[in-house]
């Protein structure tokens, strides 16, 4: 099937309204999708003020706020205005990329008409439940995962030890790689300056841990901070900097009182500031993939990573970095001290995680997805032959 034959739904609870992760690569796959000669429409909920520009066609989805996160809104539904829509747009795949109410019901309006569904996995939301002590209601939670991609004719996640889990846990047996690629003329060692640490007041010599993210208690604030205090028991000099915002910034800031804050970033003061760090520890666990761990590896930092779905498809133990079982403050702390002690060795993990991060081309990385799209459609067409 040819690029200019494919007309797809994109419905996503995040589009563009808070910069994160994911939604940055769903807005750099429609860029992708549309100079490809595809046509795309987009439905999301949508603010008066949001984080980006959005890249497409954009309808807005009715929302809610988050419960104890009012930053995020909640899709609801597909209401007439936006079924009308969806009918004068004529699309052949549906893709979901959250899954809420509006994917549910994109789905379920998919399926009503013949139309292939796909689901992009972006976010391990199961996970989520620890931090908030809600563990009861993961069975659930992960039972209503399961109803919504087991409709779907396939899944798209950002890599094998994904797609392990999910065929684990029964999601779908048809699991497509969607991988993720990384700017490098964004990111890249040469965008490391001494002069900004200094005004920062980071000596030469010290040793820079950073983290980069969303600060919220998903990332695994906790032990993060744990890692940096394990650190100060053992003497080991170092300095913290914390690229980002988020509702969890004054916890955060309380639980480093010396670390370096310096908030939200973009574009080549943000490649700036990761590449001018020494090490980047990200303990997170919920993730799918780790965008930030892949941009840390393009400016030639060794990464230090709790054995987690968002860091074994990128870190390669002792080679680009150090990974540790989730949770486990020395020995993510000795991994950190080892860096500390043998600046060699830093320097080796990193050119390593540097030339692997040169082999993530994001188009032939996107392709991947157009090819997944034009399968599920032909078999779709196959069995409604094969039916008729």
């Amino acid at each position: 099937m040819a690029p200019e034959d494919l007309r797809i739904a994109l419905v996503s609870g995040n589009y563009n309204y808070v910069r994160d992760g994911a939604n940055q690569a769903l807005n750099r796959l429609v860029g992708f999708l549309l100079r490809s000669g595809c046509k795309v429409r987009i439905y999301s909920p949508t603010v008066a003020e949001p984080a980006f520009p959005p890249t497409g066609d954009l309808v807005s989805l009715p929302a809610v706020a988050a419960p104890g996160r009012a930053e995020y809104r909640v899709p609801i539904g597909l209401p007439a205005r936006v079924r009308r829509d969806l009918e004068a747009f004529d699309p052949n795949i549906i893709h979901i990329a959250s899954p809420d109410v509006s994917a549910h019901r994109a789905v379920t309006w998919a399926r009503k008409r013949g139309i292939p569904s796909i689901a992009s996995v972006h976010t391990r939301f199961e996970t989520y439940l620890a931090y908030y002590h809600l563990e009861l209601f993961e069975p659930a939670v992960r039972a209503t995962l399961r109803r919504l991609y087991r409709r779907c004719d396939a899944l798209l996640v950002p890599a094998e030890s994904t797609a392990a889990v999910l065929r684990a846990q029964r999601m779908n047996r048809n699991i497509a790689i969607w991988s993720r690629g990384v700017d490098r003329a964004q990111f890249n060692p040469e965008r490391r300056s001494l002069e900004w640490r200094r005004s920062l007041g980071i000596g030469d010599e010290e040793l820079v841990v950073a983290f980069l993210g969303r600060i919220v208690m998903e990332k695994g604030l906790d032990v993060f901070a744990a890692v940096h205090d394990e650190l100060i028991a053992r003497g080991i000099a170092h300095r913290v900097l914390v690229i980002g915002e988020g509702p969890a910034r004054p916890w955060f800031e309380k639980a480093l009182p010396a670390g370096l804050f310096v908030g939200h970033q973009e574009g080549e003061d943000l490649a700036r500031a990761l590449a001018s760090a020494d090490v980047f520890l990200n303990p997170s666990i919920t993730e799918t993939f780790g965008n930030v761990t892949l941009e840390a590896m393009a400016c030639a930092m060794p990464v230090v990573a709790a054995v987690a779905t968002g860091a074994t498809n990128l870190v390669r133990d002792g080679e680009t970095g150090t990974l540790a079982e989730p949770g486990d403050i020395c020995a993510l702390a000795a991994a950190i001290a080892a860096y500390a002690a043998d600046p060699d060795l830093r320097r080796r993990h990193g050119e390593a995680g540097l030339a692997f991060a040169k082999t993530q081309d994001w188009d032939v990385i996107n392709g991947s997805v157009l090819k997944t799209y034009a399968r599920a459609i032909e078999r779709r067409e196959r069995l409604a032959r094969i039916k008729g």
